[in-house]
């Protein structure tokens, strides 16, 4: 069984997580797996998996509608024998769907994520139901993204299976840690909450650096980390100084591997005004860090309220405030939601477990 991924390229985020994850997580002999992007440069973990074998293909593809790169990939997936072309996210779906028209190849769509706020066009109405037509199966990484294909996109929700995004689990080094704290001017008491993500306003680390200065009034030793770069960090500063808590709050920049850094976390937050399946937050579950998230696109059917950590409503400062003080106010339930959330990790988001559900649909498909 030969699988071409397609997607737009393999540099680093969420959806190319996913697919990595999937063709590193593949042990099946009997699935072959590739990957065409329809856009240049390949990046880093396409290059990754270029060099550990993975066969690749890179197209660049040109401003408004590339009629040309649907022959492409035709002859592409012609010439390879391609049996599934498995499309991530809408516009590689569009392309892929396409190509395959009356030819031997099945498709797939998984939709990642969606945009904030959510919208549709006539345009998208009137040809998603002839692509689905075409289409042999449709994922979505959780509930709340296949409810918006089914509002947005007018798929049947019949037609569409949730998927959730899987990771191995992190594996920090230990011996560390100490060091690491130290580095960052982290007391040996402190209680560290934290973040990992783009400085992006669709993140809102502004509301989460509000709610902070609240409760940290009532929290002995709190600081908050912040591991990520991107648009905001000038602002994210400025917000910081003129709240006074320079020596509370503590940013990083990028870090390629992160582990590390979650693991000095207490508990993790993560404040989006909207998400898929967050990566992180699968990556914080899987060494037991109690979560504290906003009511975001996929958020609340990872972290289970009171169980593995606390869900916010959605864009609430005081909320979150009020969970921060909550949790802190507890070890005991720290405690408690760090080894629920392993347990919820290992039973729902672990890689072998995205790949099994993968495996099915893709025998599935080939045998109808």
């Amino acid at each position: 069984m030969k699988v071409m991924h397609v997607t737009f390229d393999m540099r680093i985020g969420g959806t190319e997580m996913v697919i990595k994850n999937i063709i590193e997580g593949n042990s099946d002999a009997n699935i072959e797996m590739s990957i065409y992007c329809i856009e240049a440069p390949l990046g880093p973990w396409g290059e990754d998996l270029k060099a550990s074998g993975t066969p690749i293909a890179v197209e660049e593809r040109q401003p408004g509608f590339d009629r040309s790169l649907i022959s492409k990939i035709r002859k592409h997936i012609k010439d390879n024998d391609i049996d599934i072309l498995h499309c991530h996210q809408y516009t590689p779906w569009v392309y892929g769907t396409l190509a395959a028209a009356f030819t031997k190849t099945k498709v797939i769509f998984t939709e990642h994520g969606r945009f904030y706020p959510d919208s549709s066009s006539w345009k998208r109405k009137l040809v998603n139901p002839v692509l689905n037509k075409f289409t042999s199966a449709v994922t979505a990484i959780s509930e709340a993204t296949r409810d918006a294909l089914v509002e947005f996109e007018c798929i049947k929700k019949s037609d569409i299976d949730v998927v959730y995004n899987g990771i191995k689990p992190l594996e920090p080094s230990t011996g560390e840690l100490s060091a690491l704290k130290i580095s960052l001017g982290l007391p040996e008491n402190a209680l560290v909450f934290g973040t990992v993500a783009r400085l992006d306003p669709i993140k809102n680390q502004s509301m989460l650096i509000e709610a902070f200065a609240e409760a940290e009034k009532y929290i002995a030793e709190a600081y908050l980390l912040i591991v990520g770069d991107g648009e905001l960090m000038t602002s994210l500063n400025a917000q910081v100084e003129r709240l006074g808590l320079q020596h509370k709050v503590i940013f990083t920049g990028y870090k390629a591997t992160p582990t590390n850094y979650l693991a000095i976390m207490d508990v993790f937050l993560l404040p989006s005004l909207s998400e898929g399946t967050s990566m992180t937050l699968l990556e914080a579950m899987s060494i037991g860090k109690p979560c504290v998230v906003t009511n975001a696109g996929g958020n609340p059917e990872i972290v289970a309220h009171s169980k593995t950590g606390l869900v916010t409503a959605n864009d609430n400062q005081e909320e979150l405030k009020e969970a921060l003080i909550t949790i802190s106010e507890s070890e005991k339930m720290r405690a408690s939601f760090s080894e629920s959330a392993i347990a919820r990790f290992y039973e729902l988001f672990h890689v072998n477990k995205m790949m099994a559900q993968y495996s099915k649909i893709y025998k599935k498909v080939l045998e109808n």
